[in-house]
């Protein structure tokens, strides 16, 4: 059984995070579902990188204008998805 300290912080096993492939610097989602606190790791960022260039697509078709070039990335986008890679590279060098 595990503990919840006083900032509200809880260590997982780690038989169950090797079981998910949790390791230091896993970005993990927490969220109640059914009464329950349910915690995944992060999906692949280059799936997660394909699912926002996707979202771009269809929002944009819905205004009625262009798809996004890849050749002209709004720097914000870009800033995100640099730093997506960036941990994408971290994870697979460790």
């Amino acid at each position: 059984m595990v503990k919840v300290d006083s900032k509200g912080r809880i260590v997982l096993p780690q038989e169950l995070r090797e079981r998910l492939g949790i390791t230091p610097g896993t970005e993990v989602e927490i969220r109640e579902e059914d009464g329950k606190a349910v915690v995944e790791p992060e999906d692949d960022p280059e799936e997660i990188i394909a699912r926002m260039e996707q979202l771009v697509t269809e929002t944009a078709a819905r205004r009625e204008e262009t798809t996004p070039r890849r050749d002209r990335v709004e720097p914000i986008a870009q800033k995100h998805r640099d730093a997506v890679r960036r941990g994408a590279e971290r994870t697979s060098n460790e």
